[in-house]
């Protein structure tokens, strides 16, 4: 029998094994600007953009200490983060880097323009934005997503 997931399925949060709780709060909170929505003593909390009782969850259950997440072993490649508008991805981009943080890449892809970056635990992170629909690219009706390079003045001050 076959199974389609419906259409308004979401992802609704990830949960992020870390080293620091208060390092990892320095990157997601004062960089970011996710907001804590609650704490479990000093080894896990949520955070939120707009009132959501948690999009990230941060914990140190089995990891306080432990160095940073491995390049080349199973595991995630990186939590990406959809921004409103490109105003909003622009903002954040200047902030990034006015705080000097490394951007680790960045790609238009035809459906959304991404910045990548790792947080302090080495965690793949994508900040993006999504074209509207009618914009994607597509060939004979199916989606064609590109890897091209981001135009900076546009995104930045367009």
């Amino acid at each position: 029998m076959s199974y389609s997931i419906p259409t308004q399925t979401r992802i609704g949060h990830v949960h992020l094994k870390v080293a620091d709780i208060e390092r990892s709060l320095k990157f997601y909170r004062d960089l970011l600007g996710f907001e804590i929505t609650q704490r479990y003593g000093e080894s896990a909390v949520f955070v939120s953009a707009g009132g959501y009782h948690h999009h990230i969850g941060l914990n140190t259950w089995h990891t306080q200490g432990a160095g940073p997440a491995p390049i080349n072993a199973v595991g995630l490649y990186h939590t990406a983060i959809l921004y409103p508008t490109k105003k909003d991805l622009a903002d954040i981009t200047k902030r990034i880097n006015a705080a000097h943080y490394p951007i680790t890449g960045a790609s238009d892809h035809g459906v959304s323009l991404a910045i990548y970056l790792n947080d302090p635990d080495g965690n793949g992170v994508e900040l993006y934005w999504d074209r509207p629909n009618e914009e994607w690219p597509t060939t004979n009706g199916n989606l064609n997503m590109i890897t091209a390079a981001i135009d900076w003045d546009d995104l930045l001050n367009g």
